[in-house]
C-alpha cells in the first residue's frame, strides 16, 4: 500500500516530535546525573573535612592556611605515603609494631 505524500509529511512530524521530546529527556537526564555527581562530591567533602576537624586540637583557632601546610608536610612524609599504600591496597592491618601506637 502506498502512502500519500501528506500522510508522509504527518508520520515524518511525529517522529520529529518524537525525537524532540528524547533530546530533551536526554538533556533533563544528563542534568539530574550532574547534580547527583555534585551532591555526591559535596556529601564526600563535607563528611571528610569533618573527620579531618575532629583530628584537630582546637580547629576555630587555626587558619585554613595552617591546615594546609599541616596536611602537606604529613602527606610527604614517606612513612605517611607507605602506610597510605598499605591501608588503600587493602593489607593494611594496623598493628601497633607497624605505627608504633596502639592498634587504630
Amino acid at each position: 500500500m502506498k502512502k500519500t505524500l501528506e500522510e508522509l509529511n504527518q508520520e515524518l512530524e511525529k517522529t520529529e516530535r518524537k525525537l524532540r521530546w528524547a533530546e530533551q529527556e536526554e538533556k533533563r537526564l544528563k542534568h539530574q546525573a550532574k547534580a547527583l555527581t555534585r551532591k555526591e562530591r559535596t556529601h564526600r567533602l563535607c563528611t571528610r573535612a569533618a573527620m579531618l576537624e575532629s583530628y584537630l586540637l582546637h580547629p576555630e583557632a587555626i587558619t585554613d592556611e595552617q591546615v594546609s601546610l599541616f596536611l602537606k608536610l604529613l602527606f610527604h612524609q614517606d612513612s605517611t605515603r607507605q602506610l597510605m599504600e598499605r591501608i588503600f591496597a587493602g593489607n593494611g592491618s594496623l598493628e601497633a609494631k607497624d605505627t608504633g601506637r596502639e592498634r587504630l
